[in-house]
């Protein structure tokens, strides 16, 4: 049986799970065996107890599957309500899941134009597979992270 969950810190209609991955308060430990952060760290300011959270609630052959910024704009409204914290890098974001995953994979995505084109808010359709498909490891605009393994240390929070 498949199910899913869709966790949010104070609830929306959309959540099924209220938590706070930073504490582990109403989250389930060794509940999921996939656990998909996409653009979240950079609004959660304490973002290594965040990591620690995603490992707790996996089961022990669980995956996390997370996407963070290189390159972004500030968000207003995500800066109002939680903060705008962090942009990444691709050695940060692997050194960040090495600490609760003994498995992580990292790639990085975008190049000058990409990151150019989002920034002035041009869609994906109006660029080229080519131009997006070119990768410059000097314009990091979005990272990608893939993470198992749980270290046995960082399997509880509470």
């Amino acid at each position: 049986m498949t199910t899913c969950d869709v966790l949010h810190h104070t609830g929306t209609d959309a959540s099924t799970v209220v938590g706070d991955l930073t504490t582990g308060e109403g989250l389930p430990n060794a509940a999921y065996d996939c656990f998909i952060c996409t653009q979240t760290l950079p609004f959660i300011y304490d973002v290594h107890a965040a990591v620690r959270g995603m490992a707790a609630v996996l089961r022990p052959d669980g995956v996390v599957l997370a996407t963070v910024p290189g390159m972004s704009q500030v968000s207003r409204e995500d800066k109002r309500d939680w903060g705008d914290w962090w942009r990444f890098t691709s050695q940060g974001a692997e050194r960040l899941f090495r600490e609760a995953f003994d498995h992580v994979e990292v790639e990085a995505h975008g190049n000058v134009l990409s990151a150019a084109a989002f920034l002035y808010a041009y869609a994906a359709e109006e660029l080229t597979e080519r131009e997006l498909a070119y990768h410059d490891p000097e314009y990091e605009l979005l990272i990608t992270v893939r993470a198992h393994g749980v270290r046995a240390a960082q399997t509880g929070l509470r």
